[in-house]
């Protein structure tokens, strides 16, 4: 819209019009499906990312996440509605700019906004007046006004006047075919009405319903909560898993049980540690600013040490059943770890609890082999750097004889369970796979 009305009216219509171009900065998880979704619906996107290999990959038509099928990005590529490029110079194009980039934590568990500062920064450099920028990456609440908005506002523009400015929260929950972007309802907050209403109107152009909240700042919370939630449900599982296993009763069991009852109860399940770039990281963005207002968030904190303390109990449980079935110490023992996706039919493996349990056997003195269908050769990682390029073995269940132990970290589905549990010395079990897939659990050991 360069050049022509820039007026919040003329923004507005021409976002519903779908002659509006769209921006997508970060092709990843959050990313990629966003600009499916529009592009689907008739959006033009022009898609953003660092890594040069995923504008190529776009533009030969090929997807680099299993969960989408490369007919979709090849359709959209050679029609001209999904472009990409590495070029942040070309951000003054989009009439509407989505900036889905990751938000990690520091080594000492502090908010790490760096991908967010630079990102602004490089769309500070290139803002023109009319267009509306939306912060979709998870943070605290605050972020957009007290970090994004000065940022931006070094353009010499202002936001709500110039240019319009709001927050989203991705809500992607990857492998999940129920619920999709399209399906998912959005919410979507800012700090003056018609920032609002521009930012609503971007995601209705592909159909999902939006949910407008007051501010960006609430935004941000409802996100936070809807994590926290999470995170403290499945700390509260797993410590019943501890209580319940010393008193001889399946958690599993219990569960399934317990989830029969249509009010009053949702399931939540066990498990190995957090994974994903959600659950393990956002409580501590709250925690950390909770503390500029002299508040202690003890809860989220204490559900967040039960849920780190998950791979020590795996694996003192993987030491005891050696003991006492083989008097054999984790101590140059043979593993092989099942899965190292954070979670099953998925090929993610951000904050793996997987990648945790091969360093910690490791240091205990075990080898460990993987397999994962997912992962044939683990990519490079920011904290796990040393495990990048080691292979999955094949499935060979006549091979997994040999191991003194099977570890299964993740589920996935198109694993025999059955004719593991039939091959494997011993299986240690964090998912409760077995069960579900009928075999015989004399070898196995749920942890």
């Amino acid at each position: 819209m360069s050049g022509q009305d820039v007026s919040a009216g003329a923004v507005l219509s021409s976002i519903q019009a779908k002659t509006a171009l769209v921006g997508v900065i970060g092709l990843g998880y959050v990313g990629l499906p966003l600009c499916l979704s529009f592009g689907e619906a008739g959006v033009r996107v022009l898609g953003f990312d660092s890594d040069p290999s995923k504008p190529e990959a776009i533009a030969a038509g090929r997807s680099y996440l299993t969960q989408f099928a490369s007919d979709r990005v090849k359709t959209l590529a050679r029609g001209g509605t999904f472009t990409a490029t590495s070029d942040m110079n070309r951000l003054d194009e989009p009439d509407a700019i989505l900036i889905c980039v990751p938000t990690p934590l520091t080594r000492h568990l502090e908010p790490d906004l760096t991908f967010v500062t630079q990102t602004g920064e490089a769309i500070a450099a290139r803002l023109r007046r009319g267009q509306v920028v939306i912060l979709e990456s998870t943070t605290y609440p605050g972020t957009t006004v007290e970090v994004l908005k000065p940022i931006l506002e070094k353009s010499g523009l202002v936001a709500g006047v110039d240019f319009w400015l709001a927050f989203s929260p991705e809500r992607e929950d990857p492998g999940n075919k129920t619920h999709t972007t399209t399906t998912i309802p959005k919410v979507v907050g800012a700090d003056d009405e018609d920032s609002r209403r521009i930012a609503a109107a971007v995601y209705e152009t592909f159909g999902v319903p939006t949910v407008s909240v007051s501010s960006s700042a609430t935004a941000e919370a409802v996100k936070i909560t809807e994590n926290i939630f999470r995170a403290v449900n499945i700390a509260l599982v797993n410590e019943l898993k501890l209580v319940y296993a010393r008193m001889g009763i399946n958690i599993w069991e219990v569960i399934d049980a317990a989830k029969t009852k249509p009010f009053g109860y949702m399931p939540f399940y066990p498990g190995p540690g957090l994974g994903g770039h959600c659950i393990p990281i956002d409580p501590f963005y709250l925690t950390w600013k909770a503390k500029e207002f002299d508040l202690s968030t003890r809860f989220i904190e204490l559900a967040g040490q039960i849920n780190t303390s998950m791979p020590d109990h795996v694996l003192a449980e993987l030491g005891r059943a050696l003991g006492e079935r083989f008097r054999k110490s984790v101590n140059g023992a043979r593993i092989l770890l099942l899965g190292i996706a954070y979670k099953k039919n998925v090929d993610d493996m951000r904050e793996s609890p997987s990648l945790k349990l091969i360093e910690k056997l490791e240091a205990m003195g075990a080898t460990v082999d993987y397999f994962d269908s997912y992962f044939p050769t683990i990519p490079k990682s920011r904290e796990h750097a040393e495990l990048a390029g080691r292979k999955s073995v094949a499935w060979d269940l006549d091979a997994f004889g040999a191991y003194d132990a099977v570890l299964i970290a993740t589920d996935h589905d198109d694993v025999d369970y059955r004719g593991l549990a039939d091959s494997a010395r011993l299986v240690i079990d964090t998912r409760n796979a077995c069960a579900r897939g009928g075999a015989d659990m004399s070898r196995v050991v749920l942890a």
